[in-house]
């Protein structure tokens, strides 16, 4: 019998109930009770359980399953990877040979990095490349999953739909810096690249600069015969107004392509090769490299703000690399599955190993930016549990929001008795909201919270309320077993 199982046969028929003010909160927002799933634990008793045994969708909560499983198998001085190579010697200033650039689940990899690895290439000599530029994406396996797949929703371009490969630059971000004047839209565009230039067809509007958002439209990469490429942005922008937004347009291996490209010349160095895919060969020489920062303050970066494409980094990590205590991070070797196979079930071996029976329990990416990920409020809450007894538990705890105070708690739940003391990973989608996370009570003992509506009625506030008021009814209570309503009528 697992720990849930056995915890379940004591108290869970005992506690199914709702509180009255969090069924009354439910009642206005016309949410049927179905609806909700939610497990509180204090220790190992059971405060509060409805609907916790049922898998769900869990939004952004699943953030945690990921940033916990990495901590307790990459551990704490894991770090990502990039590395140049050759396979050829340096000749007065000549490379005559292919120089690799090696992908390693390198999170931080920008283009100044990028730049710093060159420039590193400059001070041993090198002036120019004779070979080719090989990307070597070949950790993950397939190396390229952003490839032909529907768009997960309307904006493609945004940060948070990036899927990751394990040679990603500046997330293949570009920043774009929109500035109006009555008459004129003035645009800018970093990092600068080679061949690569920035245009509108945008229409100006008398419009509050607050709501630019609505006239946007999705932009476009579009090469030109000469081998140029314009990024050209499209829709409608306010008069007398400037923000800064981030796109995701170009193809990844343009990205790299032109950005190298722009660097190498900026420092001096000569290069007529092309950029192809590749792998590295057996017997490379290293001539730089760059490793990210230490695995919880990615945890951190993951939780607090929500990052999608970190939490889908970390989760593809877990079954491609092994923690290295001078490299940071060296890859397993290849046994001819899928990236996401060996990461599946590395996450479900760790819930295994802390008797967290994973019936049901659906891992997609690792972020819950997912139609497919479940979990249910039974498994994370005993996944929460679990992180109280890690070694890593203060990094784990660390990285989630804090009511009212930082990342996506930040204006949640000000004025309540959460504020400042709970600690929260949030999930939202259309039809998903959930909480997951530590909720001390009036006495300041610690609470296991797990809450998740699923529902088309879920969004425009309502199941949020909900959520919010189970924190506060929790974050109140000073007792093992707090009063609860009545059972419901049939």
């Amino acid at each position: 019998m697992t720990l849930a199982t056995a915890l379940f046969a004591t108290f869970g028929l005992a506690h199914a109930q709702l509180p009255a003010p969090v069924a009354q909160v439910m009642a206005q927002q016309g949410l049927p009770e179905d609806a909700l799933g939610v497990l509180v634990l204090k220790g190992d008793a059971v405060v509060l359980s409805h609907g916790a045994a049922r898998p769900m969708q869990p939004a952004s909560t699943m953030k945690l399953v990921t940033t916990l499983a990495s901590l307790e198998r990459l551990g704490p001085a894991f770090r990502g990877r990039t590395e140049l190579r050759a396979t050829s010697s340096i000749d007065k200033g000549v490379l005559r040979g292919n120089l690799i650039l090696k992908g390693g689940a390198d999170a931080d990899l920008s283009g100044e990095d990028v730049e710093n690895m060159l420039r590193a290439l400059h001070y041993q000599g090198i002036r120019r490349i004779e070979g080719d530029l090989v990307l070597d994406r070949q950790l993950f396996q397939p190396a390229r999953t952003d490839v032909g797949i529907p768009p997960f929703d309307e904006s493609p371009e945004a940060y948070y739909n990036v899927i990751p490969d394990a040679l990603l630059v500046n997330k293949n971000m570009l920043q774009i810096d929109m500035r109006s004047t009555g008459k004129q839209l003035k645009l800018q565009m970093q990092p600068a690249l080679d061949r690569v230039s920035i245009g509108s067809d945008m229409t100006l509007v008398d419009a509050d600069c607050s709501t630019w958002e609505t006239g946007w439209k999705l932009p476009e990469a579009v090469r030109q015969k000469d081998g140029r490429i314009k990024v050209v942005l499209h829709g409608t922008f306010p008069k007398d107004c400037a923000r800064t937004y981030s796109i995701n347009v170009l193809d990844r291996d343009d990205y790299i392509d032109r950005l190298f490209r722009q660097k190498w010349k900026e420092l001096g160095g000569k290069f007529s090769g092309k950029v192809v895919d590749g792998v590295t060969p057996p017997g490379s020489t290293l001539l730089a490299e760059h490793t990210s920062r230490m695995l919880p303050e990615l945890v951190r970066d993951t939780n607090k703000p929500s990052d999608n494409l970190l939490a889908r980094t970390l989760f593809l990590s877990l079954g491609s690399l092994q923690a290295d205590p001078a490299a940071g991070s060296f890859a397993v070797p290849a046994t001819g599955e899928t990236t996401f196979a060996r990461s599946d079930a590395a996450v479900r071996e760790w819930m295994r190993g802390h008797r967290i029976d994973d019936a049901g329990f659906v891992i997609e990416n690792g972020s819950g930016l997912s139609r497919l990920e479940r979990i249910s409020p039974q498994q994370m809450a005993y996944l929460l549990q679990a992180g109280l007894r890690s070694n890593w538990a203060p990094e784990f705890q660390a990285s989630m929001p804090i009511a009212a105070i930082d990342g996506t708690l930040r204006r949640r739940l000000h004025g309540t008795a959460a504020a400042g003391r709970a600690r929260l990973k949030t999930g939202t989608l259309r039809n998903v909201v959930a909480l997951a996370g530590y909720v001390p009570d009036a006495n300041g003992v610690q609470n296991v919270f797990v809450a998740m509506v699923n529902s088309e009625q879920a969004g425009n506030g309502r199941g949020r309320a909900v959520l919010e008021a189970l924190v506060e009814w929790v974050a109140r209570s000073g007792s093992v077993h707090p009063q609860v309503a009545a059972p419901a009528a049939p």
